[in-house]
């Protein structure tokens, strides 16, 4: 790791310094705010400072550069070549050979391949029967295919096996029963109809939990392995039954679609043990995840029928047990969506043989060394799949080696970037975010002490609707890309991905993005274009997820694609040469205050007695406060002309730069969630339970709960941590505005 850390890290570079009279920060701000009215930031933003002499393009030349070098002909060679195999986990090294390649080729000076070992599972054999006994005779009813459809191309499924990481082996033998969405409230609604859950096999959609809850949920009501499929229900109007074609002939979901993925129940935690704490590495590597005792296995919706159908008449019709069990979309099909149990002669055999190994998955990292060593911006994206990937992941891929051209391109041109640019082509992240995993905990230190920002476009597209998750600090430099981009749709001619998009960001982030904001604090987003409810039914984690569908249907003219890979090359570039980081405290705080009246929304009005949300009001109270007068002074050196006198102003930028790179930190709590301590944010984390993430974890999940004393535990802490960030933003009024390092 010391060889890697060497390559990659910038290594520091001899500082100087010089003893100036101290001047007042209120002082240089009022004469800042002088010019102010006369400068127009972006517009006269030097990429380079004259204090270094070096130099040959302007920063506008520079963002020409990265909005005019992507285009969508190269975006399809990229994915074309992704998806053409199997680059499962730990099984495609060649493709990592590949992409460091094209990253030398692009001109990025250190790239290397960096090697893990971690515990994987691939399947040795999987069925699934559905079976009739009658005293010792068994007849077989139906044998699920476990594979989809693809025509002529069908030997290609084979390459693709549809089953789910860190499923537990089993060969079951039992009744079953369809339980829905497989929820703790659906197994409760069960229960409280006498249906009998224990021993048996489950049936379950897809949808409000994820599947590794799914399974977790399932143990604990003493289900013995779970089927998971796909309903037409998710899929809105686009559903054969509205009259729409499936794939590949037209945009509804092919009924063999079978969505693959991990039932892994935690990420991996960082640095709570080692591997002295264990006694084999296999051991080690097994307990950095918390995996299911049950196994588990995807299916298709044509699969399911079979099942499904041979529950009718078998038990309550999930239409009067709730609301929340009503429009299964296969009722076209002939089902009529009884629970079961299915009677004593009808029983499902599920087999499953998993073949648990430590294997190498292979990380690309690469770097384009800047000028300031300890201010890095890293941009990800993940490069194994379950199936060929043509959205998830190549997509996401495809417009990073865009990004990464794009730079290359402008190296070319004389550009010598001011920040440090990294890149990680990640392993391993569809089983539990590996290979970010991996490389940040080596690297914790370092990246906590140098990293700006962290920027992961998982699937570039796979409909028409922008999405993003971010930290709110970094809303100025995406709505100043996003305002810069043509948006793909010009039915309103000339508009902007800014002004076509709803504003609206989920908080936090997500993919490997979450491994840098949730367990480091460095700010971070996931991006790209999804499904809206009118696009075409979206192959997740299928073996039709593939070029075909992306040619036909996803993003016909790649325009799509290529609209993220500019977005995301802007970024970069403002990011990198901003003199002032373009972030924003204020944004943050209002997203904050926004977050509270959310959980005060959702807290039990008995409980609203013994709990009170002022601590935490008055705090970011105090935190707007600070973070109002710290951006004055930020804004206000945004209006100085950075090339005329950089020394005037470099400690007094270093300083402002040091705590926006900081500001993110203030929220970790190292101790971590109660029941995930590998999540380390008091704001942001991922969900306990549900898809979708509440902020503030730790309190939501306590109030949720009911638990009114660890509810004001965790107010305590994240009242802490506020006062923490807000003491953070204070520059100290005699400091030696000249004695820092020298932008």
């Amino acid at each position: 790791m010391k060889s890697e850390l060497l390559l990659y890290l910038p290594q520091p570079a001899a500082r100087t310094a010089t003893t100036h009279r101290t001047a007042s920060v209120a002082a240089l701000v009022c004469s800042l705010l002088f010019v102010f009215s006369s400068l127009h930031f972006w517009d006269d933003l030097p990429y380079f400072t004259a204090l270094h002499g070096q130099g040959h393009i302007s920063y506008r030349q520079l963002q020409q550069i990265l909005q005019e070098t992507p285009n969508g002909t190269k975006v399809r060679e990229w994915t074309s070549y992704y998806g053409s195999g199997l680059h499962l986990a730990g099984t495609n090294e060649s493709q990592a050979l590949w992409t460091r390649d094209r990253w030398k080729e692009f001109g990025v000076p250190k790239v290397q391949v960096v090697p893990y070992d971690v515990y994987l599972n691939y399947p040795v054999h999987q069925s699934l029967t559905l079976l009739k006994q009658n005293g010792s005779d068994v007849s077989r009813l139906y044998e699920a295919r476990l594979r989809e459809d693809l025509g002529d191309n069908g030997n290609l499924g084979a390459r693709f096996p549809s089953f789910h990481g860190y499923s537990a082996s089993g060969n079951v033998s039992r009744q079953y029963v369809y339980a829905n969405f497989g929820t703790r409230e659906d197994y409760d609604e069960l229960l409280n109809l006498d249906v009998e859950l224990e021993g048996m096999i489950a049936i379950v959609k897809y949808g409000m939990v994820g599947r590794s809850v799914k399974v977790q949920v399932a143990e604990e009501f003493g289900i013995a392995a779970v089927i998971m499929y796909t309903d037409p229900q998710q899929d809105g109007e686009i559903t054969e039954d509205n009259g729409f074609e499936a794939f590949p002939n037209g945009p509804a979901r092919n009924p063999t679609t079978i969505e693959r993925g991990s039932v892994v129940l935690h990420l991996p935690p960082l640095g709570n043990f080692t591997p002295s704490d264990c006694p084999s590495r296999e051991e080690y590597l097994r307990r950095k995840l918390s995996l299911p005792s049950i196994p588990s296995i995807p299916i298709s919706f044509a699969d399911a029928l079979p099942f499904l159908k041979a529950l009718n008449g078998h038990g309550p019709k999930a239409d009067n047990i709730g609301q929340g069990w009503q429009g299964g979309g296969l009722g076209y099909r002939g089902v009529q969506y009884n629970v079961g149990p299915s009677p004593s002669h009808l029983i499902v055999n599920l087999d499953s043989l998993q073949n648990f190994t430590i294997t190498p998955i292979w990380n690309v990292i690469g770097s384009i060394p800047g000028q300031i060593e300890d201010e890095v911006i890293i941009i990800g994206n993940h490069r194994d799949s379950w199936s060929p990937g043509g959205g998830d992941p190549n997509s996401g891929s495809a417009a990073m080696n865009e990004v990464i051209r794009s730079l290359g391109l402008a190296l070319r041109r004389g550009w010598k970037p001011r920040r440090t640019i990294m890149f990680g082509s990640w392993d391993g992240q569809e089983y539990a975010h590996l290979g970010s995993t991996e490389w940040t905990e080596a690297n914790r230190a370092w990246l906590s002490g140098h990293t700006v920002a962290y920027l992961n476009v998982v699937v570039a597209t796979s409909g028409k609707t922008f999405r993003i998750h971010s930290s709110p600090l970094l809303r100025p430099v995406i709505e100043d890309a996003m305002g810069s981009v043509l948006s793909p749709n010009q039915s309103v001619k000339g508009q902007t991905l800014l002004e076509e998009w709803d504003g609206k960001v989920s908080p936090g982030s997500s993919s490997d993005g979450a491994i840098f904001l949730d367990s480091l604090g460095i700010s971070s987003l996931d991006m790209g274009y999804a499904a809206g409810s009118k696009d075409p039914i979206y192959p997740y984690h299928s073996a039709f997820d593939g070029l075909n569908w992306m040619d036909n249907f996803g993003d016909p003219t790649w325009e799509y694609h290529t609209a993220v890979a500019k977005v995301w090359a802007l970024m970069v570039g403002a990011l990198s040469e901003s003199p002032i980081l373009p972030l924003s405290v204020k944004e943050y705080v209002t997203e904050l205050q926004g977050f509270v009246r959310i959980l005060k929304s959702k807290i039990v009005p008995e409980s609203s007695d013994v709990f009170s949300f002022l601590p935490l009001e008055e705090a970011l109270m105090v935190l707007r406060a600070a973070g109002e007068e710290f951006e004055a002074q930020a804004d206000a050196l945004r209006a100085k002309s950075f090339d005329t006198n950089p020394r005037s102003t470099e400690g007094l930028v270093r300083e402002i730069n040091r705590r926006y790179k900081g500001f993110e930190r203030q929220f970790i709590y190292e101790a971590g969630l109660d029941d995930r301590p590998w999540a380390k944010h008091v704001v942001f984390g991922p969900a306990a339970y549900y898809a979708n993430a509440d902020p503030f974890p730790g309190l939501a999940s306590s109030l949720t709960a009911g638990n009114m004393s660890n509810a004001k535990r965790w107010q305590e802490i994240i009242v802490t941590r506020i006062h923490d960030a807000a003491t953070s933003l204070d520059i100290d009024k005699s400091m030696d505005l000249y004695g820092a390092t020298t932008y």
